[in-house]
């Protein structure tokens, strides 16, 4: 029985060792790897450098390490140009028509709002740009539009890094400062004058990108880049900003066509505040017009008027025929054909009073009394004729060009303001040439660390004399009262000229106050010009001077000028023996 059971066990199943079929599907698969090993080895060794460089022209590109322009700042530190860093689109058209050629997809209807297209015009835009690899579709783009954008990561739109510049005081210095383009160029004002100054110098890297060329590796630096050099410019933002507001009041008081005003230091011919109206918004391309970034500060000039009559006494001084108690014989003269009057028949006044009055005639009998070389000899020493040489960009000379063979009549009217032209800042340094006593500095716009040695144009007695003289118009009677400021003793001059047109002055004034403050330690030399003033009030003491007193008093108290009135008054008193020394 159990031989039995075991003669009917069965043999277990086996695979046969020897069978054909399975050296031949071994023998396969060897070879298999060991043509892919011969492969790999060959590719690792023989091929790696070639390849390699197909990978790197495929992945690797340089990219530009972008920076940005330097900031411009106040005298103080406050900033007035910045740049911010933004995000912009560009489109590689090849891919985009290759990815999308309908362009019928929500998301580029969006993409067409962001590039201020109907999506009609967008597609017509884009195919007519077949073939490019690299436009612009928007620039500078807000946070959150450059989100969208990066949300629609749409084939062939990329975004890239850029910076735009911000400012800060909007209009108030733009006037000054200027703009930049879309390109971060300097366009206007000091942005374009010291553009070279501001810019920076973009580097250069070595990057691989992914097949949606976004950055995942970088790998070497080939250029550094440079930041733009910042720039301190000479004004104080806080009197801008007063300065700003004062003059803007006043030309829509008067309903004027423009105005400016200027101040500088007279110890080192800063600028501390400088102002052109209209203004504009800097940070807003719409209202860059023409019309409005001209600054009419340095561009514009005009015909002095009785701003121009201190320089006149001036020189008559300076010739020595006058001193400030010498009578003048004020009624009305004829030259050439020509009447020369005042608005009042004053019979005779002293020099003093011919200013004090603004005596047309008065100045007139005073040029005449020199020769034409002393006549001029303040006009050309004070700086008209000339540009200031601040660097501002299309910066005018005015006009002052004299025939050899002038007439009497044309003599007497420049004595007066009348057949040429300055410039507001031409004026105010002119008047700061009278504050320094004497001596003319170079007109800056940028902050100075150390005060200019300057050149001694006028006699120091003749330049006190001068201001002691003005002081009269904005003293009881004169023109300027409106120009007082309490607590200190102002000199200045009022202008009020007819504007020339063809054939002759016109119904249109223009109208000036220039001033210096505080008069026994002068600081500051301002220059007000208002354009056409439309109300009822038109003349210079009326329109210009109420500026100058709102903005002198708040300036000398931010910069810490020391009263001088009451301390005047004192001494008066003390050497009339009222009271006791």
């Amino acid at each position: 029985m159990t031989s039995s059971k075991k003669r009917q066990a069965r043999k277990p199943n086996t695979v046969p060792v020897g069978n054909g079929r399975f050296y031949v599907l071994m023998a396969v698969l060897s070879c298999a790897f060991i043509a892919l090993f011969a492969r790999a080895a060959y590719l690792q060794v023989d091929e790696a450098e070639r390849l390699i460089g197909r990978a790197d022209s495929v992945s690797i590109r340089d990219k530009a390490i972008v920076t940005h322009r330097g900031v411009i700042f106040d005298r103080n530190g406050v900033e007035l140009a910045v740049s911010v860093p933004v995000k912009s689109v560009w489109m590689d058209v090849t891919k985009v028509m290759e990815s999308s050629p309908t362009l019928a997809e929500n998301d580029w209807k969006k993409l067409a709002i962001i590039a201020k297209k109907t999506p009609q015009k967008f597609k017509q835009w884009i195919v007519k740009r077949k073939g490019r690899q690299f436009v612009w579709v928007a620039r500078h783009l807000d946070p959150s539009t450059a989100t969208v954008v990066k949300t629609l990561d749409l084939p062939g739109v990329y975004l890239r890094d850029e910076f735009r510049r911000y400012y800060p005081s909007a209009e108030i210095a733009a006037h000054l400062v200027g703009f930049t383009d879309v390109d971060d160029k300097g366009r206007e004002g000091l942005e374009r004058a010291f553009d070279a100054h501001l810019s920076g110098k973009h580097g250069k890297e070595k990057v691989r990108l992914d097949l949606k060329r976004r950055v995942i590796e970088q790998k070497e630096v080939i250029e550094e880049a440079q930041k733009g050099q910042d720039l301190y410019l000479s004004i104080d933002s806080r009197i801008q900003a007063l300065a700003y507001k004062a003059l803007k009041t006043a030309v829509l008081k008067h309903r004027a066509k423009s105005g400016s005003l200027v101040m500088l230091d007279v110890n080192t011919g800063e600028v501390l505040a400088l102002i052109s109206q209209p203004s504009y918004n800097p940070n807003r391309f719409d209202s860059r017009k023409p019309e409005y970034t001209r600054n009419a500060a340095f561009v514009d000039s005009f015909e002095p008027g009785s701003t121009a009559k201190p320089f006149t006494v001036a020189s008559a001084l300076e010739a020595g025929i006058v001193n400030p108690n010498t009578k003048i014989d004020t009624r009305r003269i004829k030259y050439n054909g020509h009447w020369v009057k005042d608005i009042t028949n004053y019979d005779s006044l002293d020099v003093t009073g011919v200013l004090k009055k603004s005596s047309n005639v008065g100045v007139s009998k005073l040029a005449h009394m020199m020769s034409d070389e002393d006549f001029l000899y303040t006009f050309y020493q004070v700086g008209f004729g000339v540009d200031t040489a601040s660097g501002f960009p299309g910066e005018s000379a005015g006009r002052f060009v004299i025939r050899n063979n002038w007439s009497d009549i044309e003599k007497a009217t420049l004595a007066y303001g009348y057949g040429f032209r300055v410039t507001p800042a031409q004026l105010a340094q002119a008047y700061s040439v009278l504050g320094s006593q004497g001596i003319k500095r170079p007109m800056t716009l940028l902050k100075q660390e150390d005060t200019p040695i300057g050149e001694q144009v006028l006699s120091k007695n003749v330049s006190r004399q001068v201001i002691s003289m003005m002081e009269t118009v904005v003293g009881e009677g004169g023109s300027g009262q409106k120009a007082k400021v309490d607590g200190y003793r102002i000199a200045g001059k009022t202008g009020t000229a007819r504007k020339a047109v063809k054939g002759g002055y016109g119904d249109q004034y223009t109208v000036f106050f220039a001033g210096i403050a505080p008069v026994s330690d002068p600081k500051i030399a301002m220059a007000i010009f208002v354009d056409e003033p439309q109300s009822e009030d038109y003349y210079g003491g009326q329109v210009a001077a109420p500026v100058f007193a709102r903005v002198a008093a708040e300036s000398l108290r931010l910069l810490n000028v020391k009263p001088d009135q009451e301390e005047a008054i004192a001494k008066s008193l003390i050497a009339k023996g009222d009271i006791n020394g």
